[in-house]
């Protein structure tokens, strides 16, 4: 019988590419979703609403691993009401889950759960590793929240790895098809002062941390998921449009950021927030990065 993944709220660009490579290495993908599907792939998706403890639960049972990647996309306006949703979306998630696991006889070896680099707030230059105290910022408090829901649940045979995840170079979705398509119409400059630094990992290489976390058992506690060079904005916005042939492109002046995310209904510190963070748990661990270099990674995903 095949071993269980579940992957919760994996229905995106990180769990999409974390089903086929578990689907890969021979495990069953279970996904839980609120808007499930047939799929032809072999993985499965069942419903939760990510509140309460309802059927969803029993696929928890006797599962190797569950990973939770659940969460509102944070890339809207930071209302006040957005900033409850985006909160409650992640701690919910998380105490029923961990409502769920205490009632099954057969509890996951190990529960991976995603959290961001957003835990550290605006940090200018300061490299953070994992010992960084967290931010004070709308963003690091709900991610202090998620993970101290995370720390609270009580899962004496579960292994618990905490992911902080950095900005995601993905071929398929999420930022990079968008800058992408900016650079090509010679909108590639850098974003406001271009000095904020942007702490980035391959989609391929986050896919394997994953996968060190659930089946290498001497993980456990908090990693920041990101590739060991951050770079500022000027050198991202550089080395894509040297990857995409462009020219130097003028850079967006703050106030333009600021009206343009309200123009699209995005929230503009997302781009204007700086993150350095280095991934050190991960390289004590002898982790070897296919993409530890942001421009062989923009070729990569950019052919």
């Amino acid at each position: 019988m095949k071993q269980k993944i579940i992957l919760a709220g994996g229905s995106g660009l990180i769990g999409g590419a974390l089903a086929r490579e578990f689907s890969a290495r021979g495990f069953q993908v279970v996904v839980l979703t609120r808007s499930p599907k047939a799929r032809a792939d072999g993985v499965a998706e069942i419903f939760w609403d990510a509140k309460i403890v309802d059927d969803w639960a029993a696929q928890l049972d006797g599962a190797a691993a569950i990973i939770n990647l659940t969460g509102k996309n944070i890339n809207c306006p930071h209302t006040a009401e957005n900033l409850r949703s985006i909160t409650a979306s992640r701690v919910n998630s998380v105490n029923a889950l961990a409502a769920a696991i205490a009632k099954i006889k057969s509890p996951p070896r190990v529960w991976v759960q995603a959290s961001a680099t957003g835990f550290y707030g605006d940090t200018g230059d300061t490299l953070c590793d994992e010992s960084a105290p967290s931010g004070r910022d709308a963003l690091s408090n709900i991610c202090r929240d998620w993970e101290n829901s995370f720390a609270a649940a009580t899962l004496p045979t579960t292994r618990k790895v905490t992911l902080r995840i950095g900005f995601v170079l993905g071929r398929e979705s999420g930022a990079l098809p968008v800058l992408s398509k900016l650079t090509k119409l010679f909108l590639g400059g850098a974003v406001g002062s271009g000095r904020q630094y942007i702490s980035w990992i391959h989609l391929a290489d986050l896919v394997q941390m994953f996968v060190a976390a659930v089946e290498d058992e001497k993980f456990s506690g908090t990693f920041n998921a990101v590739a060991p060079n951050a770079v500022t904005n000027a050198e991202f916005m550089r080395e894509l449009r040297h990857v995409l042939h462009r020219p130097w492109s003028p850079p967006a002046p703050e106030f333009a950021v600021k009206l343009g995310a309200r123009l699209m209904g995005s929230e503009p510190s997302l781009a204007l927030v700086s993150q350095r963070c280095a991934p050190n748990f991960f390289l004590d661990a002898g982790f070897e990065f296919q993409f530890p270099g942001l421009r062989g990674a923009l070729e990569n995903l950019c052919r």
